[in-house]
């Protein structure tokens, strides 16, 4: 779902587009796609008393897609929560993208029909 961050002005022009992108991107980084999980897993010790109790070894893990390709990437448990926050400033920056595209559309059209206008 689109939710416009900005009221769309009927004279916005697409550079005045462009400036509102780079404004509202700027304070975004780091980002990220995909997703943090905890996962739970056996280790390769015969003897563990961990995994022999059921309790396992659990760690962070960020997956997702690149290209066609699915990935998973070991994430330290410390660093878990700054990569959950670039993932959701990630998701913030692709609805930024989808509003833009709308915007800038928009103001190409606008600006088409003013030249023809001419």
């Amino acid at each position: 779902m689109l939710y416009c961050t900005h009221t769309m002005s009927k004279n916005e022009t697409s550079e005045d587009v462009r400036r509102w992108f780079f404004n509202a991107i700027r304070d975004l980084w780091p980002v990220a796609m995909g997703s943090v999980s905890r996962r739970k897993s056996p280790c390769i010790r015969e003897s563990c008393s961990a995994c022999a109790s059921g309790k396992g070894h659990s760690s962070y893990a960020l997956s997702g897609y690149q290209a066609d390709h699915r990935f998973s990437i070991y994430v330290p448990e410390e660093l878990a929560p700054e990569i959950q926050d670039a993932i959701q400033r990630g998701r913030r920056m692709e609805d930024l993208i989808k509003e833009a595209g709308v915007r800038y559309l928009s103001a190409q059209k606008r600006e088409r029909r003013a030249a023809l206008q001419k």
